[in-house]
């Protein structure tokens, strides 16, 4: 019991400091930190990404992911409503449906013993349910209603849907904040959405690093030399990092063609000086929304990203899988309006912004060697964020690292330990 207990100890010590400046780097690496994170964050008050409406048309379509690592099925039921279940027979824990998506009838059946379900997760029979000739089967009081499919709660905005774990949690607007629901309502305007296509990823890094570099406009301007060879990205370009409330969404939005002059970029190296694509017209964004704004990358905790970049329009879902890996699902969209010429755009620059393509190459690289170098140093050493100071405020500038702060701020207060700006 002593070497438990002194387990224990250990790491709620590992970051007995108040602030985000420092994070641990036994954070990235603890088994019982990534149990804890599951039980706290994925399945506890937090609204999770599990789909997009457009995905499940018909009554009886559904489609698989991850809240954590716990598997869910979004299911378009027969009155046109959403569930969300947990893809596990009650009976003996099997898994109800293995395809990444299809369409299951008006019933959900267990493949191991048959037991039948509504589409929102009712137990409605199972073979032999009285036994054979008054031999075996269920006793009379076996309560049927009590043997469902666990049932997440779940809401939609614009066609976008959200589940959780937690039957309590705040409503989906109030967890957003007004804010952040201004500019996701930005992307998700009310227009019927389209599938473009899927990209699946797995990173072998924990699951807050891909969030760091999604929070992470300082590293944009510098590692990837794509961007900045076409200016795409620039540090001086007209930007805005806005933070929620509670510091752990995040919006950061740039203009291209805002720059302010190169004295202060004109240092970061680009690609080959010769380096050029055959058609120009594939970076060249054709405006859609009613501002200047040619990237958008909003992050909403725990673990999803709403990226516009030109016109690329996209989900990033990040999916934990143990403390050193994860899983990356990009969906591409449109609009269900789009004309002829923007869907092939957006398919032709979903192959260069995806994971494929010649930016998130290098994230992921990096992300990788940033798992190599933490993972087996001594206990006590940390992350530096002070790029930008040691808040975890808006601002209206680029060379910050006041987005990834504020996840930490958010994460300390879910995770149950203090936490403050410094």
């Amino acid at each position: 019991m002593d070497g438990i207990d002194n387990q224990d100890k250990i790491e709620k010590d590992i970051w007995s400091d108040a602030g985000t400046t420092r994070v641990p780097f036994e954070v990235y690496q603890s088994p019982k930190i990534y149990a804890d994170e599951l039980e706290k964050i994925f399945y506890g008050p937090t609204w999770n990404y599990v789909g997009l409406e457009c995905e499940i048309p018909k009554a009886g379509d559904f489609r698989r992911n991850f809240i954590g690592e716990r598997e869910i099925l979004l299911i378009r039921k027969e009155d046109g409503n959403i569930s969300v279940v947990e893809n596990r027979c009650a009976h003996r824990g099997a898994q109800l449906c293995q395809s990444l998506s299809g369409n299951t009838g008006t019933a959900i059946m267990c493949p191991y013993h048959q037991w039948t379900y509504t589409l929102d997760g009712v137990l409605t029979g199972m073979p032999f349910k009285r036994g054979i000739n008054g031999k075996g089967g269920l006793n009379p009081d076996f309560d049927m209603q009590n043997h469902g499919l666990l049932s997440l709660r779940v809401e939609t905005l614009n066609g976008v849907v959200f589940a959780s774990f937690d039957k309590d949690v705040a409503p989906l607007k109030t967890y957003l904040g007004n804010n952040m629901e201004k500019y996701f309502t930005r992307i998700f305007d009310g227009r019927g959405l389209r599938v473009v296509g899927y990209e699946r990823q797995v990173i072998d890094c924990n699951w807050k690093l891909q969030m760091e570099n999604l929070k992470d406009p300082y590293h944009a301007g510098i590692l990837h030399l794509f961007l900045i060879s076409f200016g795409l990205f620039r540090l001086d370009q007209e930007s805005k990092c806005l933070v929620d409330d509670s510091k752990g969404h995040s919006v950061l939005m740039t203009a291209k063609g805002t720059e302010e002059g190169k004295e202060d970029t004109g240092g970061v190296r680009i690609a080959a000086p010769d380096f050029t694509l055959t058609d120009h017209d594939l970076i060249k964004p054709r405006m859609e929304f009613p501002d200047n704004i040619t990237l958008s990358i909003q992050t909403l905790f725990p673990s999803i990203i709403v990226q516009a970049q030109c016109n690329t329009l996209a989900t990033r879902h990040v999916i934990p899988k143990g403390p050193g890996s994860h899983e990356l699902v990009w969906t591409f969209f449109g609009f269900e309006d789009d004309d002829e010429e923007m869907r092939d755009l957006r398919l032709r620059q979903a192959n260069l912004m995806g994971s494929a393509g010649y930016v998130t190459l290098d994230d992921a690289e990096a992300l990788e060697f940033s798992q190599l170098g933490l993972t087996g140093l001594p206990n006590g050493q940390s992350a530096v964020l002070e790029i930008g100071g040691t808040d975890c405020e808006s601002n209206d500038h680029l060379v910050t690292e006041s987005l990834i702060r504020g996840f930490y701020m958010r994460y300390r207060d879910v995770m149950g330990h203090e936490s403050g700006t410094k």
